[in-house]
């Protein structure tokens, strides 16, 4: 049988992990994921599965995968166990060993991307197996993005290109196998303002470039309340929207008025508050808030940002999900590429084996125990929702 010829569990996810997929704002940081794509696609493929890879525009070196199970239907409906396949930059004086080598000790599997989430990927195809030589009405899909961590540029790309087609999606990430239905979405933002420096026993002689980022951080803090009575959800452990003033920098020396300062903070947004329209709103405040003619204000978008995700608690996903796990739907505060695949169309639910608070983490780990009961949730997913 040709699954013979695939690496058992513990092997793939070895070369996965051994495979560098670092994505990062930093380009001095960022990688590829070629690597592992080609690993998955090489694996599936000798399963029976169809793969397409699908380059990302501008990024030679990183692409999307989709493997479509040969012979799984070609209905309009269909399932589609998706992760990303890229990591977060590591420290790596902080590992008691090598974030590249995957290593078993304490009932765990350690190692960078073990949990969010390389370590999804060997549990789906193991899942797949199962359904390799039955015949299933609907298409079975497994789907490998890049740039999760950075700029969502795989799920942007799939997004852009409208496929893959299906019905349902499950998102492999770290959830503790908990379905999840909802979470907060992410902007990243920065104020910058230019001033004119000058000597500071004559404050005449400039513009105060830190004076007027005290200004606009006060308005960002009377619209982070404004949006706080706005917004709530009760269905989040913190129900209203955060911004976080997360950095500020300005000026070089306490005798010279300030010339330029930049401020960057995050906002978490609400299932019904838009990017794109909260954007519009800040950057109206933000202009409005400067009146010296002296003062030149900038508000620029970080990353392109993500909306909120609120998938139905009466899907028939959800209510299947939370059947096979023995969990209630939750709510989580992290961000997904679930928006992306539901506004294709799919009903869409996060479940993963891993653990949110292992993610990003030195030491990362993917605990032994989860494996089998997460094969098993994808069987039932797959046997519900394919065949």
């Amino acid at each position: 049988m040709a699954s013979t010829a695939v690496p058992n569990l513990k092997q793939q996810l070895q070369q996965l992990v051994a495979s560098p997929s670092v994505s990062a704002t930093d380009p001095k940081l960022d990688m590829g994921n070629r690597g592992v794509v080609e690993l998955l696609a090489a694996w599936l493929e000798t399963l029976g599965f169809a793969v397409e890879l699908m380059p990302i525009e501008g990024q030679p070196n990183k692409a999307n995968m989709i493997a479509t199970l040969a012979g799984s239907g070609s209905g309009d409906g269909g399932l589609v166990l998706a992760g990303h396949t890229d990591t977060v930059p590591f420290d790596a004086g902080r590992w008691q060993s090598d974030p590249f080598k995957l290593e078993e000790r304490d009932n765990r599997f350690y190692g960078l991307g073990t949990t969010d989430m390389k370590g999804f990927f060997p549990i789906a195809i193991e899942a797949a197996k199962t359904f390799i030589d039955k015949p299933l009405q609907q298409p079975l899909i497994i789907l490998a993005t890049a740039d999760e961590e950075s700029s969502m540029s795989g799920a942007r790309a799939l997004v852009k290109a409208g496929r893959p087609h299906a019905r349902y999606a499950v998102i492999g990430e770290p959830t503790g196998l908990k379905p999840i239905h909802m979470h907060k979405g992410i902007m990243m933002e920065a104020v910058r303002i230019t001033g004119q420096s000058g000597h500071s026993s004559n404050p005449a002689l400039g513009a105060n470039a830190l004076e007027a980022m005290h200004t606009a951080i006060g308005e960002l803090l009377k619209l982070r309340a404004e949006w706080q009575q706005r917004y709530n959800n009760p269905g989040f452990a913190v129900p209203v929207p955060t911004l976080n003033l997360g950095c500020v920098h300005g000026g070089d020396n306490p005798n010279r008025i300030c010339g330029f300062a930049e401020l960057q903070f995050d906002i978490r947004v609400l299932p019904g508050m838009p990017v794109e329209e909260l954007r519009s709103e800040l950057d109206r405040r933000l202009q409005a808030c400067v009146e010296n003619k002296k003062i030149r204000l900038e508000h620029v978008p970080l990353i392109l940002g993500v909306d909120a995700f609120d998938q139905d608690t009466n899907s028939e996903l959800v209510k299947t999900a939370e059947k096979l796990t023995g969990h209630s739907a939750e709510s989580v505060a992290f961000t997904t590429e679930a928006p992306f695949y539901k506004n294709m169309g799919m009903d869409t639910v996060v479940l993963g084996p891993g653990d949110i608070d292992q993610a990003h983490q030195p030491d990362e780990y993917l605990g032994l125990e989860r494996i089998d009961p997460m094969v098993d949730v994808l069987r039932g997913l797959i046997a519900k929702f394919c065949g």
